[in-house]
Parts: structure tokens; C-alpha cells; sequence
């Protein structure tokens, strides 16, 4: 597996709704103005509105490494003021520069090996092999 795949899963504090989706919304400006590794960032909310997931991808864990960077105090402010419950999930190998950094963000990484796929291994979009 080449790329990283990751799920983030946190509530949403009751009465910050308006605050936590406009910080959601700074970090997802962060992340399109500086990022240059990530595949995919896409945030999801229940539809009673106090969950949320996000669905990252990125090129390698050094794409992970450069997000964190770029999001690291619009993050904190989400988890200070407006979130909680912050769970991550990793897919496939993970390094443990990646499970320290995991623990110091959100409280530890549960990690899921790739078993089976329609393709012998997982791909992410923009990474497929061209024919």
C-alpha cells in the first residue's frame, strides 16, 4: 500500500455547531491552499448533526506529516472549542513516528490491515497504474 488512508471520527460539542463548521471549514482552506500530498479530505456529518468523520488520503505519510503541519493550531482550536471525542483509524502498514504522532493528536491510532480488495491492493484516486 503506497498511500495512507486514514478516518477521523469526533462529536460535536452540543451548541458549537455554527463554530465547529466554520473551523471545519478554516481547515479544509488550510489544507487546499497548502497541501501538495493529500488525495482526499472529505468531512461528514450525521444528519442529526453531532458527529462528524473525515476521510483523508495521502500520496505517503510524509503527505500526513506536511497536512499536520499546515493544520496543527486551526486543529487545536476545533478540539479546544468546538469538538471532542476525537478517534483515528489508519489502513494499512503505519510507522511509529506516525502511531507517536497519533497519540499526541488524538488520543492514539487504531490500525486496520488491508486483507482483500477488488485489486490486489488498495488504491486511492490519482494513484491508479496507468495501462
Amino acid at each position: 500500500m503506497s498511500h495512507l488512508e486514514l478516518r477521523a471520527q469526533m462529536t460535536v460539542r452540543p451548541g458549537q455547531l455554527e463554530g465547529f463548521t466554520a473551523q471545519a471549514a478554516e481547515l479544509m482552506r488550510l489544507t487546499r491552499e497548502l497541501d501538495t500530498h493529500t488525495l482526499r479530505y472529505d468531512w461528514f456529518i450525521s444528519e442529526d448533526r453531532t458527529r462528524c468523520e473525515v476521510h483523508e488520503a495521502y500520496e505517503s505519510e510524509q503527505g500526513l506529516f506536511e497536512h499536520n503541519e499546515h493544520i496543527m493550531a486551526a486543529r487545536a482550536t476545533l478540539f479546544r472549542d468546538f469538538a471532542d471525542g476525537h478517534h483515528m483509524t489508519a489502513y494499512g502498514t503505519v510507522s511509529q513516528r506516525l502511531v507517536d504522532l497519533s497519540e499526541v493528536h488524538a488520543g492514539g491510532l487504531e490500525v486496520q490491515a488491508f486483507l482483500f480488495g477488488l485489486q490486489p491492493a488498495p488504491t486511492a484516486p490519482g494513484l491508479e497504474e496507468e495501462s
